[in-house]
Protein backbone atom coordinates (compact mmCIF):
# COMPACT_ATOMS: atom_id res chain seq x y z
CA UNK A 1 0.00 0.00 0.00
CA UNK A 2 1.01 3.39 -0.38
CA UNK A 3 0.45 5.69 2.28
CA UNK A 4 0.78 9.44 2.21
CA UNK A 5 -0.65 11.92 0.49
CA UNK A 6 0.08 12.72 -3.17
CA UNK A 7 1.10 15.80 -4.41
CA UNK A 8 0.20 16.96 -8.75
CA UNK A 9 3.13 18.67 -10.84
CA UNK A 10 3.46 19.41 -14.22
CA UNK A 11 5.48 17.93 -15.98
CA UNK A 12 6.67 17.02 -19.81
CA UNK A 13 6.85 13.45 -19.94
CA UNK A 14 9.95 13.03 -22.37
CA UNK A 15 10.10 10.73 -25.30
CA UNK A 16 6.63 10.17 -25.80
CA UNK A 17 4.77 10.09 -29.29
CA UNK A 18 1.94 12.65 -30.10
CA UNK A 19 -1.26 10.62 -30.24
CA UNK A 20 -3.40 10.87 -33.85
CA UNK A 21 -6.54 11.64 -31.80
CA UNK A 22 -7.61 15.25 -30.93
CA UNK A 23 -9.49 16.24 -27.61
CA UNK A 24 -13.41 16.16 -28.55
CA UNK A 25 -14.94 19.97 -28.75
CA UNK A 26 -16.28 21.42 -25.96
CA UNK A 27 -19.89 21.32 -26.98
CA UNK A 28 -23.41 20.63 -25.68
CA UNK A 29 -24.49 18.45 -28.73
CA UNK A 30 -24.34 14.76 -27.08
CA UNK A 31 -24.67 13.77 -31.33
CA UNK A 32 -21.69 10.93 -32.18
CA UNK A 33 -20.51 10.84 -28.90
CA UNK A 34 -18.87 7.48 -27.43
CA UNK A 35 -18.37 7.70 -24.12
CA UNK A 36 -15.63 4.84 -23.91
CA UNK A 37 -12.60 5.35 -22.41
CA UNK A 38 -10.08 6.29 -25.69
CA UNK A 39 -7.53 7.10 -23.91
CA UNK A 40 -4.51 4.83 -22.50
CA UNK A 41 -3.12 5.36 -18.98
CA UNK A 42 0.22 4.67 -17.41
CA UNK A 43 -0.22 3.44 -13.80
CA UNK A 44 1.96 2.07 -11.15
CA UNK A 45 2.02 -1.70 -11.77
CA UNK A 46 1.67 -2.02 -7.98
CA UNK A 47 -2.18 -2.63 -7.33
CA UNK A 48 -2.23 -1.07 -4.35
CA UNK A 49 -0.67 2.09 -5.55
CA UNK A 50 -2.48 5.10 -5.88
CA UNK A 51 0.57 6.69 -8.41
CA UNK A 52 -1.44 8.04 -11.48
CA UNK A 53 0.31 9.28 -14.86
CA UNK A 54 -2.05 10.25 -17.01
CA UNK A 55 -0.54 10.01 -21.11
CA UNK A 56 -0.50 13.57 -22.83
CA UNK A 57 -2.90 13.27 -25.82
CA UNK A 58 -1.31 16.81 -27.46
CA UNK A 59 3.05 16.73 -28.31
CA UNK A 60 4.98 18.29 -25.71
CA UNK A 61 2.07 18.77 -23.56
CA UNK A 62 2.53 18.77 -20.06
CA UNK A 63 1.14 15.83 -18.42
CA UNK A 64 -0.06 15.52 -14.65
CA UNK A 65 2.39 13.38 -12.49
CA UNK A 66 1.31 12.43 -9.21
CA UNK A 67 3.98 11.71 -6.55
CA UNK A 68 4.47 10.59 -3.00
CA UNK A 69 5.32 13.18 -0.58
CA UNK A 70 7.95 12.32 2.44
CA UNK A 71 6.99 12.48 5.47
CA UNK A 72 8.49 15.66 6.95
CA UNK A 73 6.72 17.40 3.43
CA UNK A 74 3.34 15.35 4.61
CA UNK A 75 3.29 16.65 8.63
CA UNK A 76 3.79 20.11 7.23
CA UNK A 77 0.94 19.99 4.65
CA UNK A 78 -0.90 18.97 7.66
CA UNK A 79 -0.15 21.09 10.27
CA UNK A 80 -0.79 24.13 7.48
CA UNK A 81 -4.17 22.61 7.13
CA UNK A 82 -5.30 22.37 10.79
CA UNK A 83 -3.40 26.07 11.36
CA UNK A 84 -5.68 27.10 8.94
CA UNK A 85 -9.26 25.61 9.89
CA UNK A 86 -8.47 26.64 13.39
CA UNK A 87 -8.44 30.30 12.47
CA UNK A 88 -11.16 29.86 10.59
CA UNK A 89 -13.20 27.89 13.44
CA UNK A 90 -12.32 30.73 15.93
CA UNK A 91 -13.03 33.65 13.39
CA UNK A 92 -16.82 31.86 12.84
CA UNK A 93 -17.62 31.41 17.08
CA UNK A 94 -16.09 35.34 17.31
CA UNK A 95 -18.50 36.27 14.63
CA UNK A 96 -21.63 34.35 16.12
CA UNK A 97 -20.59 36.11 19.97
CA UNK A 98 -23.64 38.64 19.61
CA UNK A 99 -25.34 36.94 16.26
CA UNK A 100 -27.30 33.88 15.18
CA UNK A 101 -25.61 30.42 14.95
CA UNK A 102 -23.32 29.64 12.52
CA UNK A 103 -25.24 29.87 8.68
CA UNK A 104 -24.25 30.13 5.09
CA UNK A 105 -23.92 34.29 5.58
CA UNK A 106 -21.50 33.95 8.53
CA UNK A 107 -19.80 31.03 6.90
CA UNK A 108 -19.62 33.51 3.65
CA UNK A 109 -18.23 36.17 5.82
CA UNK A 110 -15.32 34.18 7.70
CA UNK A 111 -14.79 32.97 3.65
CA UNK A 112 -14.24 36.49 2.88
CA UNK A 113 -12.39 37.50 5.49
CA UNK A 114 -9.78 35.21 5.07
CA UNK A 115 -9.89 35.14 1.44
CA UNK A 116 -9.03 39.32 1.57
CA UNK A 117 -6.00 38.02 3.98
CA UNK A 118 -4.87 35.55 1.64
CA UNK A 119 -5.24 33.33 4.19
CA UNK A 120 -6.83 30.59 1.71
CA UNK A 121 -4.82 27.67 0.64
CA UNK A 122 -3.58 26.20 -2.76
CA UNK A 123 -5.23 29.39 -4.03
CA UNK A 124 -5.47 29.88 -7.85
CA UNK A 125 -4.12 25.89 -8.22
CA UNK A 126 -6.37 23.35 -9.62
CA UNK A 127 -5.31 20.58 -7.64
CA UNK A 128 -6.01 17.08 -9.48
CA UNK A 129 -5.71 14.10 -6.71
CA UNK A 130 -5.30 14.27 -3.45
CA UNK A 131 -4.74 17.69 -2.02
CA UNK A 132 -2.03 18.60 0.22
CA UNK A 133 -3.05 18.07 4.06
CA UNK A 134 -6.38 16.53 3.44
CA UNK A 135 -6.51 13.29 5.13
CA UNK A 136 -9.30 10.50 3.98
CA UNK A 137 -11.70 10.16 6.58
CA UNK A 138 -11.66 14.10 7.05
CA UNK A 139 -14.67 16.15 8.26
CA UNK A 140 -15.82 19.34 7.36
CA UNK A 141 -18.97 21.15 8.63
CA UNK A 142 -19.44 24.14 6.32
CA UNK A 143 -18.83 23.71 2.72
CA UNK A 144 -17.04 26.89 2.13
CA UNK A 145 -14.14 25.23 3.90
CA UNK A 146 -13.89 22.89 0.89
CA UNK A 147 -13.59 26.13 -0.98
CA UNK A 148 -11.35 27.46 0.91
CA UNK A 149 -8.63 25.06 0.96
CA UNK A 150 -8.96 24.22 -2.66
CA UNK A 151 -10.55 21.21 -2.35
CA UNK A 152 -14.00 21.80 -3.95
CA UNK A 153 -14.07 25.51 -5.36
CA UNK A 154 -17.62 25.19 -6.85
CA UNK A 155 -19.52 26.49 -3.27
CA UNK A 156 -22.96 25.25 -5.15
CA UNK A 157 -22.12 23.07 -8.17
CA UNK A 158 -21.52 19.18 -7.19
CA UNK A 159 -18.79 18.85 -9.96
CA UNK A 160 -15.24 20.81 -9.81
CA UNK A 161 -13.26 20.96 -12.54
CA UNK A 162 -10.28 22.81 -14.57
CA UNK A 163 -10.97 24.88 -17.43
CA UNK A 164 -9.39 23.92 -20.66
CA UNK A 165 -6.88 26.75 -20.09
CA UNK A 166 -5.48 25.54 -17.31
CA UNK A 167 -5.40 21.55 -17.93
CA UNK A 168 -2.74 19.77 -19.47
CA UNK A 169 -4.83 17.81 -21.89
CA UNK A 170 -6.24 21.19 -23.24
CA UNK A 171 -10.02 20.23 -22.34
CA UNK A 172 -12.16 20.45 -18.69
CA UNK A 173 -11.32 17.97 -16.20
CA UNK A 174 -13.55 17.21 -13.66
CA UNK A 175 -11.53 17.24 -10.41
CA UNK A 176 -13.55 16.41 -7.24
CA UNK A 177 -17.77 15.84 -6.62
CA UNK A 178 -20.07 15.90 -3.46
CA UNK A 179 -22.66 12.98 -3.69
CA UNK A 180 -25.33 14.04 -1.50
CA UNK A 181 -27.94 12.13 -2.79
CA UNK A 182 -29.94 14.99 -4.40
CA UNK A 183 -31.06 12.59 -7.86
CA UNK A 184 -33.76 9.26 -6.28
CA UNK A 185 -31.95 7.24 -8.66
CA UNK A 186 -28.55 7.73 -7.76
CA UNK A 187 -26.75 4.37 -6.27
CA UNK A 188 -24.58 4.48 -3.58
CA UNK A 189 -22.18 1.23 -2.53
CA UNK A 190 -19.68 2.69 -1.38
CA UNK A 191 -16.56 1.76 -3.08
CA UNK A 192 -18.87 1.94 -6.25
CA UNK A 193 -21.59 5.22 -7.29
CA UNK A 194 -23.72 5.87 -9.42
CA UNK A 195 -24.49 9.59 -9.85
CA UNK A 196 -25.97 12.30 -12.17
CA UNK A 197 -24.90 15.06 -14.18
CA UNK A 198 -25.56 18.37 -13.28
CA UNK A 199 -27.51 21.12 -14.20
CA UNK A 200 -31.45 21.65 -15.48
CA UNK A 201 -32.70 21.09 -11.60
CA UNK A 202 -34.09 23.53 -9.06
CA UNK A 203 -36.10 23.29 -5.88
CA UNK A 204 -38.83 21.41 -7.60
CA UNK A 205 -36.96 18.97 -9.50
CA UNK A 206 -35.60 18.82 -13.27
CA UNK A 207 -36.76 21.11 -15.30
CA UNK A 208 -34.60 20.93 -18.25
CA UNK A 209 -32.38 18.32 -20.14
CA UNK A 210 -28.83 18.38 -19.01
CA UNK A 211 -26.07 19.46 -21.69
CA UNK A 212 -22.32 17.64 -22.46
CA UNK A 213 -21.16 20.54 -21.50
CA UNK A 214 -19.46 22.44 -17.92
CA UNK A 215 -19.16 19.83 -15.31
CA UNK A 216 -20.46 17.11 -17.25
CA UNK A 217 -18.47 17.85 -20.11
CA UNK A 218 -15.29 17.85 -17.63
CA UNK A 219 -16.35 14.50 -15.96
CA UNK A 220 -16.60 13.08 -19.98
CA UNK A 221 -12.86 13.80 -20.23
CA UNK A 222 -11.32 12.57 -17.03
CA UNK A 223 -13.17 9.38 -17.89
CA UNK A 224 -11.49 9.44 -21.26
CA UNK A 225 -8.28 10.50 -19.64
CA UNK A 226 -8.28 8.01 -16.91
CA UNK A 227 -7.99 10.97 -14.39
CA UNK A 228 -9.05 10.12 -10.76
CA UNK A 229 -11.16 12.54 -9.27
CA UNK A 230 -12.14 13.70 -5.42
CA UNK A 231 -14.99 11.89 -3.58
CA UNK A 232 -16.74 14.04 -0.98
CA UNK A 233 -19.87 12.77 0.45
CA UNK A 234 -22.65 15.22 2.12
CA UNK A 235 -24.40 12.96 5.00
CA UNK A 236 -26.81 14.58 7.15
CA UNK A 237 -25.85 15.15 10.96
CA UNK A 238 -28.52 16.76 12.96
CA UNK A 239 -27.20 18.61 15.81
CA UNK A 240 -27.30 22.10 17.24
CA UNK A 241 -25.62 23.77 14.69
CA UNK A 242 -25.19 21.89 11.07
CA UNK A 243 -27.77 19.13 10.12
CA UNK A 244 -25.47 17.98 7.43
CA UNK A 245 -21.69 17.39 6.93
CA UNK A 246 -18.70 16.49 4.35
CA UNK A 247 -16.76 13.66 4.34
CA UNK A 248 -13.72 13.30 2.16
CA UNK A 249 -13.57 9.07 0.67
CA UNK A 250 -10.53 9.36 -1.65
CA UNK A 251 -9.81 8.76 -5.36
CA UNK A 252 -12.12 7.54 -8.11
CA UNK A 253 -12.03 6.77 -11.24
CA UNK A 254 -15.10 7.09 -13.47
CA UNK A 255 -15.19 3.96 -15.39
CA UNK A 256 -18.81 4.65 -17.69
CA UNK A 257 -21.22 7.10 -18.67
CA UNK A 258 -24.55 6.85 -19.93
CA UNK A 259 -27.61 9.66 -21.50
CA UNK A 260 -30.60 7.91 -20.06
CA UNK A 261 -34.24 9.76 -19.92
CA UNK A 262 -35.95 10.82 -16.38
CA UNK A 263 -39.28 12.05 -16.32
CA UNK A 264 -38.57 13.52 -19.66
CA UNK A 265 -35.53 15.01 -19.46
CA UNK A 266 -31.59 13.20 -20.50
CA UNK A 267 -29.88 13.16 -17.63
CA UNK A 268 -25.88 11.84 -17.50
CA UNK A 269 -25.54 8.87 -15.40
CA UNK A 270 -21.98 8.54 -14.76
CA UNK A 271 -20.45 5.25 -12.74
CA UNK A 272 -17.10 5.83 -10.49
CA UNK A 273 -15.38 2.93 -9.08
CA UNK A 274 -13.12 3.82 -5.82
CA UNK A 275 -9.07 3.18 -6.25
CA UNK A 276 -8.09 0.14 -4.21
CA UNK A 277 -5.63 0.43 -1.64
CA UNK A 278 -6.56 3.53 0.29
CA UNK A 279 -7.69 3.92 3.83
CA UNK A 280 -11.35 3.12 4.84
CA UNK A 281 -13.50 5.24 3.74
CA UNK A 282 -14.80 8.15 6.28
CA UNK A 283 -18.42 7.83 5.23
CA UNK A 284 -18.43 4.37 6.68
CA UNK A 285 -16.79 4.97 9.66
CA UNK A 286 -19.36 8.11 10.54
CA UNK A 287 -22.38 6.05 9.34
CA UNK A 288 -21.28 3.13 12.31
CA UNK A 289 -20.36 5.85 14.71
CA UNK A 290 -24.22 7.36 13.95
CA UNK A 291 -25.82 3.60 14.16
CA UNK A 292 -23.98 2.91 17.79
CA UNK A 293 -24.76 6.32 18.90
CA UNK A 294 -28.89 6.08 17.98
CA UNK A 295 -29.49 2.75 18.11
CA UNK A 296 -26.21 0.36 20.11
CA UNK A 297 -28.73 -2.24 20.75
CA UNK A 298 -29.86 -2.71 17.37
CA UNK A 299 -26.27 -2.74 16.06
CA UNK A 300 -25.05 -5.10 18.59
CA UNK A 301 -21.60 -5.66 16.91
CA UNK A 302 -19.11 -8.07 18.60
CA UNK A 303 -16.85 -6.73 20.92
CA UNK A 304 -19.01 -4.77 23.06
CA UNK A 305 -18.84 -5.29 27.20
CA UNK A 306 -21.00 -2.56 28.21
CA UNK A 307 -23.43 0.29 26.70
CA UNK A 308 -23.46 2.29 29.97
CA UNK A 309 -20.45 1.99 31.62
CA UNK A 310 -20.64 4.90 33.91
CA UNK A 311 -24.16 5.81 32.79
CA UNK A 312 -25.39 6.38 36.36
CA UNK A 313 -22.69 9.30 36.79
CA UNK A 314 -23.17 11.51 33.66
CA UNK A 315 -25.69 12.38 31.71
CA UNK A 316 -25.27 10.39 28.68
CA UNK A 317 -23.91 6.50 28.46
CA UNK A 318 -20.63 5.55 27.77
CA UNK A 319 -19.86 2.68 26.39
CA UNK A 320 -17.16 0.18 26.59
CA UNK A 321 -15.45 -2.00 23.65
CA UNK A 322 -12.92 -4.60 23.62
CA UNK A 323 -12.83 -6.36 20.31
CA UNK A 324 -8.83 -7.76 20.84
CA UNK A 325 -9.04 -9.25 23.97
CA UNK A 326 -10.83 -10.03 26.98
CA UNK A 327 -9.71 -7.15 29.30
CA UNK A 328 -12.22 -5.71 30.98
CA UNK A 329 -10.55 -4.26 33.28
CA UNK A 330 -12.26 -0.42 33.15
CA UNK A 331 -14.92 -2.21 34.91
CA UNK A 332 -13.01 -2.24 38.03
CA UNK A 333 -12.17 1.57 37.87
CA UNK A 334 -14.26 3.66 40.25
CA UNK A 335 -15.69 6.14 38.73
CA UNK A 336 -16.36 10.27 39.46
CA UNK A 337 -17.82 13.10 37.05
CA UNK A 338 -15.99 15.96 39.31
CA UNK A 339 -12.93 16.13 40.89
CA UNK A 340 -12.44 15.83 44.05
CA UNK A 341 -10.47 18.10 46.00
CA UNK A 342 -9.03 17.91 49.55
CA UNK A 343 -9.60 20.98 52.45
CA UNK A 344 -5.80 21.35 52.11
CA UNK A 345 -6.28 22.17 48.15
CA UNK A 346 -9.26 24.42 48.73
CA UNK A 347 -7.86 26.48 51.64
CA UNK A 348 -4.96 27.26 49.08
CA UNK A 349 -7.48 28.94 46.77
CA UNK A 350 -8.51 31.30 49.51
CA UNK A 351 -12.03 33.20 49.97
CA UNK A 352 -12.65 35.72 48.30
CA UNK A 353 -16.24 35.50 47.42
CA UNK A 354 -18.50 34.92 44.40
CA UNK A 355 -20.09 37.40 42.01
CA UNK A 356 -23.59 39.30 42.63
CA UNK A 357 -25.04 38.81 39.34
CA UNK A 358 -28.73 37.63 39.07
CA UNK A 359 -28.86 35.55 36.06
CA UNK A 360 -25.74 35.89 34.29
CA UNK A 361 -22.21 37.32 34.08
CA UNK A 362 -22.42 40.77 32.50
CA UNK A 363 -18.77 42.55 31.41
CA UNK A 364 -18.09 44.11 34.91
CA UNK A 365 -18.64 40.87 36.86
CA UNK A 366 -15.99 40.10 39.18
CA UNK A 367 -15.21 36.63 37.55
CA UNK A 368 -15.26 38.35 34.13
CA UNK A 369 -12.43 40.24 35.16
CA UNK A 370 -10.81 37.38 36.57
CA UNK A 371 -10.93 35.67 32.72
CA UNK A 372 -9.01 39.23 31.02
CA UNK A 373 -12.09 41.33 30.97
CA UNK A 374 -14.69 39.30 28.61
CA UNK A 375 -16.92 35.62 29.06
CA UNK A 376 -14.29 32.83 28.27
CA UNK A 377 -17.08 31.38 25.89
CA UNK A 378 -19.72 32.34 23.25
CA UNK A 379 -23.42 31.88 24.27
CA UNK A 380 -23.44 28.41 22.56
CA UNK A 381 -20.74 27.60 24.71
CA UNK A 382 -17.55 27.08 22.90
CA UNK A 383 -14.71 28.83 23.97
CA UNK A 384 -13.66 32.33 22.23
CA UNK A 385 -9.89 32.17 22.86
CA UNK A 386 -7.44 30.33 24.53
CA UNK A 387 -6.73 31.26 28.13
CA UNK A 388 -4.04 30.15 30.89
CA UNK A 389 -6.69 29.47 33.26
CA UNK A 390 -10.68 29.77 32.90
CA UNK A 391 -12.15 31.40 35.96
CA UNK A 392 -15.69 29.46 36.30
CA UNK A 393 -18.47 30.85 38.82
CA UNK A 394 -18.58 28.78 41.52
CA UNK A 395 -20.54 27.94 44.66
CA UNK A 396 -20.67 31.55 46.28
CA UNK A 397 -21.66 33.32 43.28
CA UNK A 398 -25.55 34.26 42.91
CA UNK A 399 -25.92 33.36 39.35
CA UNK A 400 -27.89 30.62 38.30
CA UNK A 401 -26.63 27.73 36.79
CA UNK A 402 -27.71 28.77 33.23
CA UNK A 403 -24.80 31.15 33.47
CA UNK A 404 -22.48 31.74 30.37
CA UNK A 405 -19.66 31.38 32.79
CA UNK A 406 -20.67 27.86 34.22
CA UNK A 407 -19.75 25.80 30.59
CA UNK A 408 -17.38 23.38 32.35
CA UNK A 409 -20.42 22.85 35.19
CA UNK A 410 -23.02 21.04 32.60
CA UNK A 411 -21.05 18.32 32.43
CA UNK A 412 -20.37 15.36 29.26
CA UNK A 413 -23.24 15.53 26.86
CA UNK A 414 -20.92 14.16 24.17
CA UNK A 415 -21.38 10.41 23.41
CA UNK A 416 -18.16 8.66 24.58
CA UNK A 417 -16.44 4.82 24.25
CA UNK A 418 -13.39 3.45 26.36
CA UNK A 419 -12.14 1.49 23.59
CA UNK A 420 -9.17 -0.73 23.27
CA UNK A 421 -5.74 -0.80 21.00
CA UNK A 422 -2.91 -3.00 20.58
CA UNK A 423 -0.48 -0.36 19.56
CA UNK A 424 -1.69 2.05 23.09
CA UNK A 425 -4.29 -0.11 25.06
CA UNK A 426 -7.68 1.64 26.49
CA UNK A 427 -8.17 4.72 24.92
CA UNK A 428 -11.09 6.78 24.52
CA UNK A 429 -12.79 8.49 21.55
CA UNK A 430 -16.49 10.11 20.76
CA UNK A 431 -19.27 8.58 18.73
CA UNK A 432 -20.60 12.43 18.52
CA UNK A 433 -18.74 14.67 15.67
CA UNK A 434 -17.05 17.40 18.15
CA UNK A 435 -16.96 21.18 16.87
CA UNK A 436 -13.41 23.36 17.10
CA UNK A 437 -13.98 24.77 20.93
CA UNK A 438 -16.49 22.96 22.00
CA UNK A 439 -16.34 21.71 25.65
CA UNK A 440 -15.77 17.71 26.03
CA UNK A 441 -15.63 17.34 30.24
CA UNK A 442 -13.24 17.89 32.70
CA UNK A 443 -10.23 16.14 33.50
CA UNK A 444 -11.26 14.39 37.06
CA UNK A 445 -9.50 13.09 39.96
CA UNK A 446 -8.33 13.26 42.93
CA UNK A 447 -6.61 16.54 43.80
CA UNK A 448 -3.20 16.41 46.10
CA UNK A 449 -0.74 19.10 47.13
CA UNK A 450 2.95 18.51 45.23
CA UNK A 451 4.06 16.84 48.80
CA UNK A 452 0.80 14.07 48.57
CA UNK A 453 1.85 13.62 45.26
CA UNK A 454 5.34 12.98 45.19
CA UNK A 455 4.97 10.43 47.98
CA UNK A 456 2.10 8.55 46.00
CA UNK A 457 4.16 8.95 43.11
CA UNK A 458 6.70 6.53 44.59
CA UNK A 459 4.11 3.73 45.81
CA UNK A 460 3.25 3.91 41.96
CA UNK A 461 -0.31 5.95 41.48
CA UNK A 462 -0.99 7.76 38.03
CA UNK A 463 -0.55 11.43 38.89
CA UNK A 464 -1.52 14.07 35.88
CA UNK A 465 0.18 17.49 36.95
CA UNK A 466 -1.57 20.46 35.03
CA UNK A 467 1.09 22.58 35.45
CA UNK A 468 3.62 20.66 32.99
CA UNK A 469 1.29 20.74 30.28
CA UNK A 470 2.40 22.45 26.93
CA UNK A 471 1.08 26.31 26.35
CA UNK A 472 -1.29 24.78 23.20
CA UNK A 473 -3.72 26.93 24.53
CA UNK A 474 -2.16 30.10 23.28
CA UNK A 475 -2.85 29.08 19.44
CA UNK A 476 -6.43 29.06 20.11
CA UNK A 477 -8.64 32.23 19.48
CA UNK A 478 -5.25 33.89 17.79
CA UNK A 479 -7.07 36.22 15.32
CA UNK A 480 -3.90 38.31 14.54
CA UNK A 481 -3.16 36.78 10.95
CA UNK A 482 -7.09 38.04 9.93
CA UNK A 483 -7.42 41.01 12.39
CA UNK A 484 -3.31 43.01 12.11
CA UNK A 485 -4.48 45.13 15.17
CA UNK A 486 -5.69 42.37 17.49
CA UNK A 487 -4.07 42.94 20.44
CA UNK A 488 -5.26 39.74 23.19
CA UNK A 489 -6.43 40.04 26.45
CA UNK A 490 -4.40 40.80 29.29
CA UNK A 491 -4.88 38.34 32.28
CA UNK A 492 -4.41 38.85 35.92
CA UNK A 493 -1.21 37.53 37.18
CA UNK A 494 -1.93 34.39 39.08
CA UNK A 495 0.44 31.70 41.09
CA UNK A 496 1.74 28.65 39.38
CA UNK A 497 -0.79 25.32 39.06
CA UNK A 498 0.92 23.49 42.25
CA UNK A 499 -0.98 20.38 42.51
CA UNK A 500 -1.31 17.27 41.13
CA UNK A 501 -4.26 14.84 40.34
CA UNK A 502 -4.26 11.33 41.10
CA UNK A 503 -6.40 9.17 38.84
CA UNK A 504 -5.09 5.79 40.17
CA UNK A 505 -8.59 5.04 42.47
CA UNK A 506 -10.86 7.58 41.09
CA UNK A 507 -10.72 8.69 37.53
CA UNK A 508 -12.77 10.06 34.49
CA UNK A 509 -12.57 8.66 31.69
CA UNK A 510 -11.21 12.07 29.63
CA UNK A 511 -10.13 15.37 29.81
Amino acid sequence: MMHGLIRIVAQVLPGREAQSRSPPPETSSTAGWSFAPTLDVEADKGSNSLAIVPVPDHENHQALVVQTLDQDDQGLDRYVLKRTRMIYDSLLIHLTVEGPKPSRAVNVKAWRLMKERELWLNKGQHLVGSVPGVEIGDIFFYRMELCMFGFHRQSQAGIDYTTAQRSSFGVPIATSIIVSGGYEDDEDRGDELVCSGQGGRDKSGQQRHQKLEGGNLAMVHSMQHGVAVRVIRGLEYKNEVRSKVFVYDGLYRIIDCSLVRKSGFDIFKFTLVRIQGQPEMGSARLKRALTLRNTPLVAMPAGYISFNLYGKNEGVPVYLYNGIDYDRSPLNYGYISQSDISSVISAQGGNNGGCDCQLSCTDDCICVRKNGGELPCSPYGYLLRGKPVIFECGVTCKCTSGCANRIAQRGLRKKMEVFRTREAGWGVRSLDLIHAGEFICEYAGIMVTKEQGEIMSMNGDSLVYPGRFAANWKLWGDLSDVYPGNVPPSYPTIPPIDYAIDVSRLRRIVG
